[in-house]
């Protein structure tokens, strides 16, 4: 059954794991809208090109850019049977043109993983990152700075902004930013909040259980 999906959490709660996850479990893509953005300025498409000179002058790239560089990614075969999007929309004004660009297929499912701030704090200020290609090793490994990347082998590193002050700052824009789109969001039968304060494999579980809840239903826009 077609999984159209959206991934939303705070800065720490693992959305880019469980999506990593349950893309490779359903056999559809993870979009994340940073790598889709880079592709796009690689490929040198027309959206792509506009979105590299608007970062080329140092301004950050306008919703509608971005609305069009996800539509081209959607538009494209792997996404015929669903997808996971993992970092858009990010505004009301992103989440309207997707419900636009989505109108002729299954509803959207929206899943909020929901983790405490001082969970959050936790995690971010002793989680590693892989060096080359940036991927976070899965809380609870053991993993330990030095370490090989378990992706591409890369030494494992603390970034230089999880720090206190900086942590807060992301996580209060974060929660700024994100409650319009949660009230957008959250009145819709295909919307579903987790627990995402429980262990990788939990948390897993709980969103297989979200899905499945949702499964069939027709999603009101």
């Amino acid at each position: 059954m077609s999984l159209n999906l959206i991934m939303l959490g705070p800065p720490g709660a693992g959305k880019g794991t469980q999506a990593d996850r349950l893309a490779a479990a359903r056999g559809i893509p993870k979009i994340s809208t940073g790598d889709t953005l880079r592709e796009a300025v690689k490929a040198r498409t027309e959206i792509g090109l506009r979105a590299k000179a608007i970062m080329d002058r140092g301004e950050l790239v306008s919703d509608e850019v971005m609305i069009g560089i996800v539509r081209e990614r959607l538009n494209r075969a792997d996404c015929a049977t669903g997808f996971i999007l993992d970092g858009f929309p990010r505004t009301v004004a992103q989440a309207d043109a997707l419900d636009a660009i989505l109108a002729e297929r299954p509803p959207l499912v929206v899943i909020d993983i929901a983790v405490p701030d001082d969970e959050l704090m936790r995690r971010m200020l002793t989680r590693l990152v892989c060096k080359n290609c940036g991927t976070t090793a899965e809380p609870g490994s053991m993993a330990k700075a030095g370490d090989a990347c378990m992706k591409c082998g890369g030494p494992l590193i603390q970034r230089s902004d999880d720090n206190e002050a900086t942590v807060r700052e992301r996580l209060r824009v974060y929660a700024a930013n994100t409650k319009p789109l949660l009230d957008y969001y959250g009145r819709r039968p295909t919307f579903r909040s987790v627990n995402g304060a429980q262990s990788a494999d939990q948390v897993a579980k709980a969103l297989e259980s979200a899905i499945d809840a949702v499964s069939g239903v027709r999603a009101a826009r």
